[in-house]
């Protein structure tokens, strides 16, 4: 089974998410994005733990499609990842996987499934979104 982790890459946090073409992705946990040293350390250990044979990263375009600097920002995140770890890295426009990840959150608190803790999860199910949408279109 071909698994995949995905990246939601923040100023100061990034999601990630697991998944494979069988299963639905599902949100893995949140890295902070600095010290680089330690972020790396923890993204080889996901990469050791998980395998992937791809990596996805979400693009933040802006409405209209445009780059902005947050999309720099995620290219540099994409391109760091294949020099790391010479595997596929797709990068994905994440438009909306913010709104949809405030919206699945709040439809699993609704129901006494999750508990926000300084809105972490977020950019974990962020991530989720972006692989789901990632495996939608290929």
């Amino acid at each position: 089974m071909s698994t995949l982790l995905a990246f939601d890459v923040g100023d100061r946090k990034i999601g990630v998410a697991v998944g494979t073409r069988l299963s639905p992705p599902r949100p893995l946990r949140v890295l902070a994005a600095q010290p680089a040293e330690a972020l790396e350390r923890e993204l080889r250990a996901l990469v050791a733990e998980w395998n992937p044979e791809q990596l996805v990263v979400g693009m933040p375009l802006t409405l209209e499609g445009e780059a902005q600097p947050a999309s720099r920002r995620a290219e540099a995140f994409a391109i760091r990842l294949q020099a790391l770890f010479e595997r596929p890295v797709a990068q994905v426009d994440e438009r909306y996987s913010t709104r949809e990840a405030r919206s699945r959150f709040a439809q699993a608190r609704a129901i006494g499934q999750t508990r926000q803790r300084r809105g972490q999860p977020m950019d974990a199910i962020a991530a989720a979104v972006i692989l789901e949408s990632y495996l939608a279109d290929s």
